[in-house]
Order: C-alpha cells, then structure tokens, then sequence
C-alpha cells in the first residue's frame, strides 16, 4: 500500500478505534458525554468510507438516512431517539472490531494450520464430521475468516494427482470438504456466545441470557450436525478404506483447550463486573487477541506485551479496512432496528397478532423461515432478525417465550448462510471453486435442506411443548 493510499485509511480505522475506545466506556461508565464522543466519531468514519461500501451496505446507509428523516418528522423527542439508534450502531460496530482482533494471532498461529492439516488429512469416512465441527470451532474466532483459510487450504490439498489422476474423485471431494466447510461455519454462530447473532438477540432482549438460547440453539445446531453428516454419508460416494497413519488430534485438543480459554474468559469477566454477555464480549475479546499475540512473542522479553501491542498497531489497517462492509451492514441494521421498533405503535399491529396469536410456537418456524426467505432475494439476516427481535416480542402471543422466538431467528440466519447465493460465505466458496453460489445453495445443499427444515420446525414445537 503506497503512503498516499495507507494515510487515509489509517485514519479511518484510527476513527474506528475511537468509536470502539468510546462505546466501551459509556457501556461501563454510562456516560452520555463518551456516546457522544463514539457518535460523533462514527459520523466522520461513515463519511470517509462510503465510496469504498457494497451496495448492500449503500442501500441501508440510505435506508437509515431516509428513516432519521420519518423520525424527526414523526417523533415527538426525535434528538433523543436518534442518540439512541446511533448508540446501537456504535455498539454494533465496537463488536465487529472487538471479534476482529482475534483474527490476527489466529492468522499467525502455526497451531491453527496444524489444525487444517490435521483436519483434511483425516479418512473420508471421517473426514466430513471432524472438518464440519472443526471449522465451527475455528468460526468462532476467525469469524468469516475461516472460509478463505480452510477454502484456500482445500484447494491446495485436492488435487488432480491427490485423486490419482481421477477426475470425479476430485470434484467429488471438492463439494463433500467445501459443504462440510460451508455447513460447519454456519453452526458457529449458534454454539457460541461470542457470535453476532446472539448479541444482536440478547441486546434487543435484555430480559433474556445467553443460558435461557442454550437449550434451543445447541439442540438445533446438533440437529444440522447430524443431518448434513448423514446426507454426506448417503450420497458417498464410499471408496475402499486405505490404511495408513491417522494424523495427529493433539493440534485439535490444544485448540479446543484454547477455545475454552477464550469463552471462560468472558464468562468471567460478566461475572465478575456484572455486565451482561455482549458488553463482556467486548472486553473479553480484545484481551484474548493481546494475550494471545503476548504469548506467541514471549521469547522477545516482557512476556511478549511490548511486541504485542506494537503488533497490533502495525496490523490494525490490514485488519480493520476490510471490515467497513461489515461495520456498516451490521451497525446500520441495530440502527433501523431500533428505530423501527420506536415509530410502530403496537396498537397497528392489531390485525397483524389476530393472525399470529392462534399460530402459538408455530410463529417461530415462521420467523426461521422468514429470514432464510429473504436472504434468498438478497436481505441481509442481519436486518431481517434486528426487526423481527424488535418487533415480535411486543406483541402478547401465547406460547411464544422470547428465547424461543430469538432461537428460531439465529438459526433462520444459520440456514440463510448455507442457502441463500447472496450470502458472504456462499460467494467466497464460489470464488474457491469456480461454482456458482446458487449451484452451492441449491443443488449441492438442496437434499441438506429439504431434510433438515422439517426436522428444525418439529424440533422447535416439540421444543416449545
């Protein structure tokens, strides 16, 4: 990157950090002077980056100007309210960054790559159930980042002389490793209590924790597992076992051990300063990646924090810039969420709850379904669950409990990652592969899901009965 390009964003991602700084300390302080501070910061950063943004992102950034404009027409406190909805948005991107951090040690660990190797070594006929769990794992703190680590190691690893020469063999194992890949990542965000999707449900369910989603989401999660393991064993093929050493699991148990490390932390840290889960992310994360960055330089003196933190600064450009897509889906979505949920009274939804109300439990397969629709025609499920959470539990239905409601929509969004070819964890295997994502999302994963949503819809009935 030349010095005229890095100097500006250098200082995009320097307002980035700003925000980040900021949002911590009005979450732990409750001061309304550093939510100004992180708004305003905010602003400028949107500012600098809107040229560089997907028309996705485009498309809510003006969906948001054009709803800040119905509010200071419609409101009748519309500085207050809008204070509040910028709030959430420097909420939103403070835990893109937060999450993001982590993936630099990650990048650099020889741990991780001995993990991959580990993992695409293994027999075929164990091959799709270690690499799906291990790429859930590894989601949880590479994020989207993973897809393009294990994607890229496929690739490598499957080649045409790899398959002896075979043709079929090779773009046989290409599609089983990609969609234990694809279905494994998607899984990430319903087993951990880092993911996006369950800050964006708990901050717009304050009366709910992440224990109350547990029960529904890891069921849910182990149900996919499962489902995706036997239609890989179905639709085989099975070739003859060939003997030969197992490769190691130690790698996979040192990176489960830290796993463990990473999520006890934040645990603790909600426990011991009485801070709900999301805000605990937020400060966990960020001391995770220093710990981790400390420990692999910890032959360079001082435990490795001086080596550490000069790391970080150096990286953050290459680590942050990427992110402004992310930031601002995500951030924009919180922002109409909440502004959405203020302008509807709940008295127009009267004709809206006659036709829910005898629906009962069955409104969160609907509510699953609905968001892995709209995925389907390109809406984001970051927007879709954001005004769901916000708009649904207002409404008095019986026999629908908020975790059960905030369960179906994680896991809608899990489906809309594995389905929809808008997705961006669809085009990054497609980018891989040279397959068109609605390939990917509909015949290669179209047995996956015509089994597996029955099982998911009779698994939250029975769930709610």
């Amino acid at each position: 990157m030349s010095p005229l390009m890095e100097a500006p964003v250098r200082l995009h991602v320097s307002l980035l950090v700003l925000v980040t700084l900021t949002t911590l300390g009005h979450l732990v302080f409750t001061s309304a002077w550093l939510q100004g501070t992180a708004v305003l910061a905010l602003v400028l950063y949107l500012a600098g980056v809107i040229r560089h943004l997907s028309s996705m992102a485009r498309w809510l950034l003006a969906a948001a100007a054009a709803l800040s404009v119905v509010v200071l027409w419609r409101s009748e406190a519309p500085g207050r309210l809008l204070f509040e909805a910028a709030g959430r948005f420097a909420f939103f991107a403070t835990f893109v960054v937060a999450l993001s951090l982590l993936r630099l040690p990650a990048y650099r660990s020889r741990l991780v790559r001995r993990c991959g190797e580990a993992m695409l070594l293994q027999p075929p006929g164990r091959r799709y159930p270690i690499l799906s769990a291990g790429s859930a794992l590894f989601g949880i703190i590479l994020n989207i980042g993973v897809l393009n680590l294990f994607a890229g190691m496929i690739e490598k690893s499957n080649t045409l002389a790899a398959a002896q020469g075979r043709a079929w063999v090779r773009q046989v194992r290409q599609r089983r490793m990609m969609l234990a890949l694809l279905r494994g990542f998607s899984l990430a965000p319903l087993i951990s209590p880092m993911g996006i999707g369950v800050a964006v449900v708990l901050s717009n369910l304050p009366e709910l924790r992440w224990l109350d989603l547990a029960p529904y989401v890891i069921g849910a999660a182990l149900l996919i597992f499962l489902v995706g393991w036997g239609v890989d064993h179905v639709t085989g093929p099975h070739p003859a076992h060939v003997v030969g050493p197992a490769p190691s699991a130690a790698p996979l148990g040192q990176f489960c051990l830290l796993l463990l490390g990473v999520v006890s932390l934040v645990f603790l840290l909600a426990w011991a300063l009485q801070v709900r889960l999301p805000i605990a992310v937020l400060m966990g994360a960020p001391l995770a990646a220093i710990t981790w960055l400390a420990w692999q330089r910890r032959r360079l003196g001082m435990l490795g924090v001086p080596a550490a933190l000069a790391s970080l600064h150096r990286q953050l450009p290459w680590l942050l810039a990427p992110s402004a897509n992310e930031v601002v889906v995500l951030g924009a979505a919180g922002y109409l969420g909440h502004l959405c949920v203020a302008l509807v009274p709940v008295e127009s939804l009267g004709p809206l709850m006659v036709a829910m109300q005898p629906l009962g439990a069955a409104n969160a397969v609907l509510a699953m379904l609905l968001v892995m629709g709209l995925a389907q025609v390109g809406i984001n499920p970051i927007v879709t669950v954001t005004l769901l959470v916000g708009l649904v539990p207002t409404l008095p239905i019986e026999g629908l409990p908020p975790a059960l409601l905030g369960a179906s929509l994680m896991v809608g969004w899990a489906l809309a990652m594995m389905s929809s070819p808008m997705t961006a964890s669809m085009l990054i295997l497609s980018r891989f592969t040279g397959i068109a994502s609605s390939r990917i999302g509909y015949c290669w994963n179209g047995r996956f899901l015509l089994a597996c949503i029955p099982l998911l819809a009779g698994w939250f009935l029975l769930a709610a009965w």
